[in-house]
């Protein structure tokens, strides 16, 4: 039987992982600053499967506003540039042959705002993450209790505790998210 210590242990590992994957969600929402995080995860199709960009090349951001994508295999240009032009970001890449240059342009206002509410839709859905695991938590908590295994004013402070963290987490992304906006709305 799991006791406070581990449910409470456990849900602070998975608020600090929905907090890590929030963090990871705001490196893919672009900014006017190049970011090779931007696209690690874009999928390329290399010899007919999806494969992620951070595994066929290296990206590196050689200025403010540009990176350079270094493939591997310089076959895979071709497809890299495709996935790059058709990801929707508002990028267009150049190839010279060995490697693609990717000039970030300055955003627009109107599509800082969006950006800005992209980031709001994915903080809210990493508190959402976190309010979950803390329904879960505590249903675990009240079933101890229920079952006899811990007294009422253990059970209290564990939901207490539970709340800390909750409210931590919550902070965390918060936190995330202003500076996410910062650097959105930074001309």
């Amino acid at each position: 039987m799991s006791t406070l210590q581990e449910i409470l242990g456990q849900a602070d590992e998975k608020m600090s992982a929905a907090v890590a994957h929030t963090r990871g969600e705001f490196g893919k929402v672009r900014t006017g600053r190049a970011n090779p995080q931007l696209l690690n995860d874009l999928p390329v199709s290399y010899y007919g499967s999806a494969t992620p960009l951070q595994q066929l090349a290296g990206v590196s951001a050689q200025e403010a506003r540009l990176l350079v994508i270094k493939p591997f295999d310089p076959s895979a240009l071709k497809e890299i540039e495709r996935a790059i032009t058709n990801a929707d970001l508002g990028l267009n890449p150049s190839n010279d042959g060995e490697v693609i240059r990717v000039v970030f342009p300055e955003l627009t206002e109107e599509r800082r705002k969006e950006y800005v509410r992209m980031a709001r839709e994915r903080a809210e859905e990493g508190r959402v993450s976190v309010r979950n695991i803390r329904r879960q938590a505590k249903q675990q908590i009240e079933k101890l209790q229920g079952d006899g295994d811990v007294s009422e004013d253990d059970a209290h402070r564990a939901d207490k505790r539970l709340q800390e963290l909750t409210d931590r987490h919550v902070g965390e992304i918060d936190k995330l998210l202003s500076n996410k906006e910062g650097e959105l709305l930074e001309v």
